[in-house]
Parts: structure tokens; sequence; C-alpha cells
């Protein structure tokens, strides 16, 4: 026993030293401060796409919000989905297109509105309308910060605009989100 007592008693000292300098880093024992080149990317399959999560509700605890870096290759998009969320991009570099459904609250999405995006434009999709964003330019990359409300984020996706909105299939937890994913993760203090 006296040796369990010790082993507890050397795990508890870097909880003190993390504790007396929680100046430096969040709630969650992260760093405030991180270079988002050493952050996790991946395609979760997806050819073309590269996905980090700057700050999210499973990996990092945030409650309210979460924030990606995704970059899309020339010709790459998202596919059509709708979530109940809040969405905000902020376009860093490339242009692309925008689609969003005019009737997203009618039986089925229909033939989508076009947007034209491009560097240093910002847009934002309301909660459970259908859209889709495609890299449309040949040359570069589609380079986007994206910012969600209420994670983690629960994802209709569609198979073409005509589809009706019974027949979306559900997909949660999204990929970013299956490995921090727990079924006792709650929402409230």
């Amino acid at each position: 026993m006296p040796k369990l007592t010790s082993i507890i008693h050397l795990l508890t000292i870097p909880l003190f030293i993390t504790a007396s300098f929680s100046s430096h880093s969040s709630a969650s024992g992260l760093p405030l401060v991180r270079d988002i080149s050493n952050l996790p990317q991946d395609n979760f399959g997806r050819p073309g796409l590269s996905h980090i999560t700057v700050a999210g509700s499973l990996m990092h605890g945030l409650k309210e919000v979460e924030v990606w870096l995704q970059t899309f290759a020339p010709g790459t998009h998202t596919p059509i989905h709708r979530h109940s969320c809040e969405e905000v991009f902020v376009v860093l570099k490339g242009s692309g297109t925008l689609y969003l459904a005019p009737s997203s609250h009618s039986k089925y999405p229909g033939k989508p509105q076009e947007f034209s995006i491009f560097s240093n434009s910002t847009f934002h999709i309301p909660v459970n309308d259908v859209h889709q964003l495609w890299n449309t330019n040949e040359e570069e990359d589609l380079q986007v910060l994206v910012v969600i409300s209420r994670p983690p984020v629960k994802i209709f996706i569609y198979d073409e605009w005509l589809m009706p909105h019974t027949a979306a299939k559900l997909k949660f937890p999204y990929y970013w989100d299956e490995e921090w994913y727990q079924s006792t993760v709650k929402d409230e203090l």
C-alpha cells in the first residue's frame, strides 16, 4: 500500500504544476496558444480535402462553437448537406461556388441558388439550410475558416437536390468527431 500511495503522490505533482501555470493553459489543459501547422490534419477518406479542427467541442472541450480550417483542392466539394447549427465561413484564399437551397423548409431542397465566393469574402449558412461548397477554381486551392455553433455537428447528407428531407442520411458523429465522440458527453455543467 505505501508503494501505491507514493505512485499516487507522484502522479499528482504534474497536476499541481499544471494548475500553477493555469494562466498559460486553457481549462482543458491545452495550451492557449497553439501552432496550426502542428495540429493534426486528415482528409477522412475524401481526396482533395484537408481538415484541421482548430478548436473543437469533443477534442478541446468547447461548448458553444467549433472552428475548422479546411482546404479544398481544385474540383473538390462538400456533400449536399444540412445541419441544425449556424455556420460562418471566411474565405482565406482561392475562390469557388456556394450552392444554397432556396426552399430548405419545403419537402426537398430544390434547385440551389449559386453564389460566387472569393478570397476575403465571408458568408453564413442559416440553421438547416441545405448547401454545398465547391472549389470551382481549376488553378488554386480553396481555403476556408469555418465556425459552427452547437457542436458536435449532426449532418444530414443528400444524394441530390431533389431528394426529400426525410430520405437524407444522418451522419453522427461526423468523420472528424468519430475518434473523440463518447456517448456520455454532457453539454451542461
